[in-house]
């Protein structure tokens, strides 16, 4: 009899025993699909984080951040220090257009992708050239000016380097992460990167490179007669290329310049603007 009681006992503790574990599990169960909730309902939060509005972010902020350096007549500074040119005047109108002052920051421009993406600067705008490599990493605006590489030597030996093919044997100075370094690279020649393409001017001048890869739009405002450089000139072009504004990947900014640059085209203020530093033969028609 006591073995029969016995045996009843442990029968139904085991069952307990077996209730409570089912209950476990169930809690188990039911935790894990909270957890997994939890990280869905994150990343969905991270999601719509990473989707805000760069015009939203720009606007609350009360600051446009523009990447350049210093290339005339695009950007460079006048006697007291401030920022002039096509793309200065052009990109502070914009900003004022949203509201917001502009900022202009010199930058490296071979960084000028890891710079848009820290936010330390909200748009490169600086005769940037639509290349594969810029429109596939960055929102780019349309284009609004064009534009070619050249090459720049000193005058005295311009008539022996008429063509791309009769300077293959020289050496050339070249803003690093420019079209111009580009172009060099791919024929093969030999080249040194430097910081701008300012600095490219004065190693040409200076004569520890016999050349420089250019823009067009820069060797006929800052070489020849009247100007620093008047001991250099231009001579062959690369190639044909167009000018535009990049900003971080996904950006609406970008639709929202190319609003500005077809409304400004169109009222005559981007004409006038190119008109003051002479490149109003560049722009292209929006």
């Amino acid at each position: 009899m006591k073995k029969k009681v016995l045996a009843a006992a442990l029968s139904l503790a085991l069952c307990f025993s077996m209730v409570a574990c089912g209950s476990d599990s169930g809690k188990n169960e039911d935790n894990q699909d909270t957890t997994v909730e939890q990280a869905d309902s994150a990343e969905a939060s991270e999601e719509t984080s990473s989707d805000e509005s760069d015009l939203q972010y720009v606007q609350d902020k009360g600051t446009l951040i523009v990447g350049i350096t210093d290339f005339e007549p695009m950007d460079y500074q006048d006697e007291n220090g401030n920022w002039i040119g096509f793309d200065a005047d052009m990109a502070t109108a914009f900003a004022k257009s949203l509201g917001v002052d502009v900022e202009f920051v010199e930058i490296d421009w071979d960084n000028k992708v890891l710079e848009l993406d820290a936010k330390s600067i909200d748009c490169v705008w600086n005769g940037m050239t639509l290349t594969d490599e810029v429109t596939s990493s960055m929102a780019c605006s349309n284009a609004y000016c064009n534009n070619a590489q050249v090459a720049i030597v000193k005058k005295d030996v311009a008539d022996q380097y008429q063509t791309v093919e009769s300077l293959k044997d020289l050496s050339f100075a070249v803003e690093a992460g420019s079209a111009g370094e580009a172009e060099v690279n791919a024929l093969g020649y030999n080249c040194t990167p430097v910081k701008a393409q300012a600095d490219a001017l004065m190693e040409v001048a200076a004569g520890t490179s016999d050349a420089a890869v250019i823009d067009s739009l820069m060797a006929a405002a800052m070489v020849g007669e009247g100007t620093g450089y008047e001991d250099l000139t231009y001579t062959a072009s690369f190639n044909s290329e167009e000018y535009g504004v990049g900003f971080r990947k996904g950006s609406d900014l970008a639709e929202k310049l190319n609003t500005f640059f077809a409304d400004s085209y169109k009222d005559g203020s981007m004409k006038t603007t190119a008109e003051k530093y002479g490149v109003q033969a560049a722009l292209v028609e929006q």
